[in-house]
């Protein structure tokens, strides 16, 4: 049985006097996709942020038995939790490879830097095709593979992802999803906040389903797949 990579306890986040964020509580095991599905306005984006340290919170996390409790980001990423914001936010006015190179910056293993490297241009051909190229020329979907190549960059563990579909093209999305796929098969452990449930759904191992700041449901995505309340609230069907 896999260990628990994450443990999310209790949380609570706050917009001053408002709680986006109503104490919420799950897991994310070791190798596993958990999704994040719900509504806008929900408190999917809030809670990735209060993890990787972005907001403060009350409550428990807990990431391979370190409390993140009022760590800074960059502590959060040196104990192996990567997040890929949602936009993405590469650096457009550097190239694909100054960018990975960025993604690795608080490593010394040369030689895992090097290795990672030709990792991701294997998982991500199109980086290898435009390594000199300037990242903001790069189409949106590419510009996504970059933001996920960087994180991967920096040898995270686990990958906090939100809203990796946005803005694609319905193949673009399919791509992005594979190359989701292909990175939890190397062993990536991915916590993924997707608005598009049909997709989230059938890439991840569990999902839990949060409105208006409550996890509502939680469970094997096969299943909340096919529960009448997610398919007629968010897929579309009756």
């Amino acid at each position: 049985m896999s260990e628990t990579m994450l443990r999310v306890e209790n949380l609570v986040v706050r917009y001053g006097d408002i709680r986006a964020v109503k104490g919420i509580s799950f897991h994310v095991q070791q190798g596993e996709i958990l999704a994040l599905v719900g509504a806008n306005g929900a408190g999917k984006t809030t809670t990735l942020r209060a993890i990787s340290g972005m907001l403060p919170f009350e409550g428990s996390v807990v990431l391979e038995g370190r409390d993140l409790r009022g760590l800074t980001p960059d502590r959060v990423l040196r104990l192996g939790l990567s997040h890929v914001p949602e936009g993405r936010g590469i650096f457009g006015g550097l190239t694909v490879m100054e960018n990975l190179q960025l993604g690795a910056w608080i490593r010394r293993d040369k030689a895992g830097r090097a290795h990672d490297l030709e990792m991701v241009m294997d998982v991500f051909p199109r980086l290898r095709e435009r390594v000199a190229q300037l990242a903001g020329t790069l189409s949106g979907g590419e510009q996504q593979m970059l933001a996920l190549a960087r994180a991967r960059m920096s040898d995270a563990r686990l990958l906090i992802l939100d809203e990796p579909s946005m803005g694609l093209a319905p193949k673009l999305v399919q791509e992005v999803f594979a190359v989701l796929r292909q990175l939890n098969e190397r062993g990536v452990t991915i916590l993924l906040v997707e608005q598009n449930a049909n997709m989230a759904l059938r890439l991840a191992h569990r999902a839990c389903l949060l409105e208006t700041g409550n996890l509502v449901l939680e469970g094997p995505a096969s299943e909340l797949l096919v529960n009448p309340r997610v398919r007629e609230a968010y897929l579309g069907a009756a």
